[in-house]
């Protein structure tokens, strides 16, 4: 793809449908979704987080299923902590190692619940280059992580999930840590 095919698809992300299913889902669910432009540089092109919120650069944005993975990060950091994220109050530890396996799990999630596919968020610029191997294990039900979003409260694997008459993950029973 050039260089001029990339800066128009960018401009265009934030009218996708993919795009609008996910800021309405992250809306829903308590996080907020701003439009800002970054004057500083971001981990990931055009995304940053703060407390509760992404702010989202649609000029520098170039995978728009990051979205979902920096909301994960959000939902899966206690509420506490949450409220820290992007300030100088936030512990230089975060996220951990759990934190991000969770994030990455809980994206999983949510595009199942949006009907997106999967390599919306698990792209094959991202994770360090084991995207296709996530992918391979999400969809073989090998759910790296699961037991933190149980521990979490979030969701029930198969076994727990029948214990409890609800569907196991990745339905989720709720969306954001307490």
């Amino acid at each position: 793809m050039n260089i001029k095919n990339l800066e128009m698809m960018q401009h265009h992300f934030k009218d996708t449908i993919e795009t609008i299913k996910v800021i309405d889902f992250l809306n829903t669910i308590g996080i907020k979704v701003e439009e800002k432009i970054m004057n500083e540089d971001c981990f990931l092109p055009g995304l940053s987080i703060g407390p509760n919120v992404i702010y989202v650069d649609y000029e520098e944005l170039i995978y728009p299923g990051d979205m979902l993975h920096e909301a994960g990060h959000l939902a899966v950091t206690q509420s506490e902590e949450r409220i820290r994220i992007g300030t100088e109050a936030m512990s230089k530890d975060w996220p951990t190692q759990g934190d991000e396996i969770a994030a990455m799990l809980w994206s999983y999630a949510a595009l199942v619940h949006l009907q997106l596919p999967i390599n919306f968020v698990f792209h094959p610029e991202g994770y360090k280059g084991e995207s296709q191997w996530l992918i391979d294990n999400y969809t073989a039900e090998n759910f790296i992580g699961l037991p933190l979003l149980e521990w979490m409260g979030l969701t029930y694997g198969k076994e727990n999930a029948e214990k409890e008459g609800v569907m196991p993950f990745p339905n989720m029973i709720k969306w954001i840590r307490d």
